[in-house]
Formats: C-alpha cells, structure tokens, sequence
C-alpha cells in the first residue's frame, strides 16, 4: 500500500485491493473529478468479482472520494475553492493541535529526526523538479506529526480527510513559490517541536496551514475558482 494510503477496508485483501486501485486512479488524477466510476471496467482491469469493488466505493465514498448519485452511481467530486478552504480550515485545527502534542513529547527528538530526513527529501525533489514526489513527501511529513501525537481521535478524523488533503494538495503544488515557502514553513516546524514549545509549536503550523490556505485562495480567484482537474 503506498505511502498515504489508510485503507478502512484492511482484512479483505480483495477489498483492499480493488479499493487501492480505485483510490489511486483517482489521487493521480487518471480519473478526473466528474468522472463516473463503474464497476464493470474495474472488474475488467484487476480481474475481480463485482461483491470486492463494491465494497471498496463504498469505502471510498465514506472518505469523501467519491460521491453517490441516486440512480447514476458513483462519480469523483468536483471540489470547488469553498470546499478545498473548508478542507484547510479543518486541516489548520488538526495540525496545529497534533503539533502541540508532539512538541510536549519526551521522545521528540527521534521524530525530529524523522521530519528532517523527510524534509531533506522535500528539498531533493523540488531541486529535481520532480513534484508528484514532493507532494508524497509533504503529505508524509504531516502523517508523521498526526501519528506521533497520540491522540487516537485526531488520527482518525485526520485519515478519514486524507484523500480530500491530497486532492487540496495537488492544487496547492501548483501555485508558484509556494513548494519553496512550504519548505522553509516546514523548517520551522521542526525547530519549534525541537525546542519543546507546545506555544511555538501549535503557533508555526498554524502559521503554515493558513498560508497555504491563503495563498491557494488567491491562484483559485485568479483562476476563476478552477478545480484540482483544470
């Protein structure tokens, strides 16, 4: 399962599978928001039976990748610029609460490490030009914090906005200066959870996830509002 991923379906390898399958044509974008998901052509495609594939929309429509029409099916969301905002609003409380919490750990020097390793990793792609990694990367760095934080809740809601993140992300990679802000954001990050400041630490990612959010406001007004497949 790759990096993001945080399957509800776990326990049934063929759920799993198909629903691994669905989620990642639709993060890489090879089926762009409006597009109707069948199952027949997933059935063709992975050699499953109909019961698995079904499970897994239904998996995937709970996290908010998919949406169900009555009487049409399936359909990948068009988010709009309101709802990519609401998705950062959300992400601003998770991250900055989970930030916190690791800050005030006493095994935070291991994570530190940890997000500066993905940090440097950061660096390297965006140097190479090479975004769908950086994007990766990013959301790794952020699973990172959720997970140290202890807090089972936050993890939870976290997860279940994941796929919705990724999407925000994807329009977020595209607005220029903003993948080399976000590693200087990131960078501070590390250093307020280093220090061991609850304060400092809730204070930069929030900081972070607002400046994301401002900035990703102003490219959708100058472009007319344009969805992640525009």
């Amino acid at each position: 399962m790759s990096l993001e991923n945080t399957s509800p379906v776990r326990g049934n390898s063929y759920v799993e599978i198909a629903y691994d399958h669905v989620r990642s044509l639709i993060l890489s974008g090879e089926l762009p928001p409006g597009s109707r998901v069948t199952v027949a052509p997933i059935t063709d495609s992975i050699g499953l039976s109909p019961t698995p594939i079904r499970t897994a929309l239904a998996a995937l429509e709970r996290q908010g990748l998919l949406v169900a029409l009555e009487h049409r099916g399936y359909f990948v969301p068009k988010l709009s610029r309101d709802d990519i905002l609401e998705i950062y609003e959300i992400r601003e409380v998770i991250d900055s609460v989970a930030s916190r919490r690791v800050a005030q750990l006493s095994s935070r020097d291991a994570i530190v490490t940890s997000l500066e390793e993905l940090l440097d990793r950061q660096s390297h792609a965006v140097a190479a030009g090479d975004i769908p990694a950086y994007r990766d990367l990013d959301l790794a760095f952020h699973k990172t914090i959720w997970r140290s934080s202890g807090n089972h809740r936050l993890l939870a809601l976290a997860e279940n906005l994941l796929g919705q993140v990724r999407i925000g992300n994807n329009v977020s990679s595209r607005v220029p200066g903003r993948v080399q802000t976000s590693l200087i954001e990131h960078s501070a990050i590390i250093e307020a959870i280093r220090s061991g400041s609850a304060k400092d630490a809730e204070k930069t990612t929030r900081k972070h996830v607002r400046e994301a959010s401002r900035s990703l406001a102003e490219y959708l007004s100058r472009h007319d509002g344009a969805s992640p497949d525009n």
